[in-house]
């Protein structure tokens, strides 16, 4: 699997001739995949490492990775998480989820709050939910004017072009699932008394919704999807697939960064010797 199997091609998007049960580019199992997953994690680990350590050095021209989790209710923003992304150090991740924005942050612009979560250099940032909440729920439920919607698509591009020249690379994932998958996970949270605390009533008010946010994606992902961040459609109903797919993803992004050990900024040999001729401790 690669990157280009993920990728979605320029122009309008139908989401209906997606397979959300899919698993291009890999013909393995669920064991195979989760195996192969495992397989990536030490590399994965290697190179965040090196990511950070140039963020620490203050070298590497401050770059930073941005990943970003766009999907329907039970997609799988969470597993990837704790699977994909808790494959490498924690000390160099930053996760932030934009929910409902607060009385202060609806006295600035929609991208306020997005600017003050990027990731510093060095780090490894994830969006779970993002930016775009503003034009998918915002389009769905008419939180804002037809006209500043409109406007909002070009917005986020500047945005990212901006975030791009920072430094920061994106990558942009919208999990892909079927509504049938998602009635099946929230009938399991119900099932088991220890998801419960997971369900949300307020979940199934915004099934009646699907055909809605459907098309708001579509829109959303046929104006976002730039050469500077192109959007990646994961299949998601094979929650192991997903997990597989975007650590793919990670780590071609990464090796494509190609990030370094840090040169010191003193000498080895000196510090050795220091430390060799050293008068013993009291």
């Amino acid at each position: 699997m690669t990157a280009a199997d993920l990728r979605l091609p320029p122009g309008p998007v139908d989401l209906s001739a997606l397979d959300s049960g899919a698993t291009p580019g890999f013909d393995g199992d669920k064991k195979a995949g989760k195996g192969a997953l495992m397989a990536l994690g030490d590399e994965l680990s290697d190179l965040q490492e090196r990511l950070y350590a140039e963020g620490v050095a203050d070298v590497g021209h401050g770059r930073a990775l941005l990943l970003v989790l766009q999907g329907m209710d039970t997609s799988g923003k969470g597993g990837v998480l704790r699977h994909t992304v808790g494959l490498v150090d924690p000390q160099g991740v930053s996760i932030h989820s934009f929910k409902r924005p607060t009385e202060e942050e609806l006295q600035h612009d929609f991208l306020w709050r997005i600017r003050k979560a990027l990731p510093d250099k060095g780090r490894i940032g994830v969006f779970d939910r993002s930016h775009y909440e503003d034009v998918l729920i915002g389009r769905v439920r008419e939180l804002a004017p037809k006209k500043e919607i409109e406007e909002r698509y070009d917005a986020i591009n500047a945005f990212e072009t901006e975030a791009l020249g920072a430094g920061i690379t994106i990558i942009k994932c919208m999990l892909h699932i079927s509504a049938e998958t998602q009635r099946e996970r929230l009938l399991a949270r119900l099932d088991d008394p220890q998801k419960h605390w997971k369900f949300n009533p307020a979940d199934v008010d915004e099934r009646a919704l699907w055909p809605k946010y459907q098309e708001a994606y579509e829109i959303a992902l046929e104006r976002t999807n730039t050469e500077v961040a192109p959007w990646y459609v994961v299949p998601s109903d094979h929650k192991w697939y997903r997990n597989l797919a975007i650590g793919q993803l990670l780590h071609e992004t990464l090796l494509a960064m190609n990030p370094q050990w840090p040169a010191a900024d003193f000498d080895v040999e000196e510090q050795r010797q220091r430390l060799l001729t050293e008068v013993p401790l009291q």
